[in-house]
């Protein structure tokens, strides 16, 4: 894990627009100004897509799509997309339900809920509004070349059982739902979804936006599956 620290400088050229933090309003200025959101931990890249994001280091990888809750704004249940994988190399890691939270705009940190509690909550609106305002999140590293699901909150139309716990490997890319209550319901704003490994923390950026937001930074997205191929395709020898 030595190598985190100085991979962490090449973040800024991999970074697209996608996730940038707009400053102002948009409405008043001919040029937007943007910034990049910090991870605030030794991280080497953050990819985005219109509604994806993925976020890696040298121990694992984390891509989430987040277009149904970009939609539920105000809603108590937000819904992610979530895939992880561990990185070639690395030993195989339990991650738990308490290895998982969310950072809201107000900073504040929320647990992954319980079942008993996702089954109490009202997420019935949401899981059917996810059947249709969803994207794609099959964008793993290469060496992630066998399924894997998570099941922290099985599909309410599914007989499956659910774990606490989901078992990673360099092999397996897993894959589910992540569900959060969100106290107040879903506002604007700058999220993290945080997944803490053996021995790092992965936290991947993800904002809310406003109208006027998603309509400029529509623009500038680029393609998800090609940011992925890039960062992780062989090197060339010079």
């Amino acid at each position: 894990m030595r190598n985190l620290l100085t991979s962490s400088v090449i973040a800024a050229g991999l970074l697209s627009v996608g996730a940038l933090v707009l400053q102002g309003d948009l409405a008043a200025q001919d040029k937007p100004k943007i910034q990049v959101p910090q991870p605030g931990v030794p991280q080497i890249a953050t990819l985005e897509g219109r509604f994806v994001r993925a976020a890696y280091n040298n121990e694992g990888y984390v891509i989430l799509g987040y277009q149904t809750a970009q939609r539920s704004l105000g809603e108590e249940w937000l819904l992610l997309e979530v895939g992880m994988t561990l990185r070639q190399g690395v030993k195989d890691y339990t991650v738990k339900r308490e290895a998982i939270s969310l950072e809201t705009p107000d900073a504040a940190t929320l647990p992954l809920p319980s079942i008993e509690e996702f089954r109490k909550g009202d997420t019935q609106a949401v899981q059917v509004r996810a059947k249709v305002q969803r994207d794609s999140i099959n964008y793993f590293p290469p060496n992630a070349i066998r399924g894997c699901a998570m099941l922290f909150f099985p599909d309410i139309t599914s007989r499956a059982m659910s774990y606490d716990q989901v078992e990673v490997t360099q092999t397996h890319a897993c894959v589910g739902r992540l569900f959060f209550r969100v106290p107040g319901g879903i506002k604007y704003g700058q999220y993290w979804l945080n997944v803490k490994f053996a021995e790092s923390l992965v936290r991947v950026p993800f904002r809310i936006l406003t109208k006027d937001e998603e309509k400029f930074l529509s623009k500038n997205y680029k393609d998800i599956k090609k940011q992925v191929q890039a960062a992780f395709s062989p090197k060339k020898k010079s």
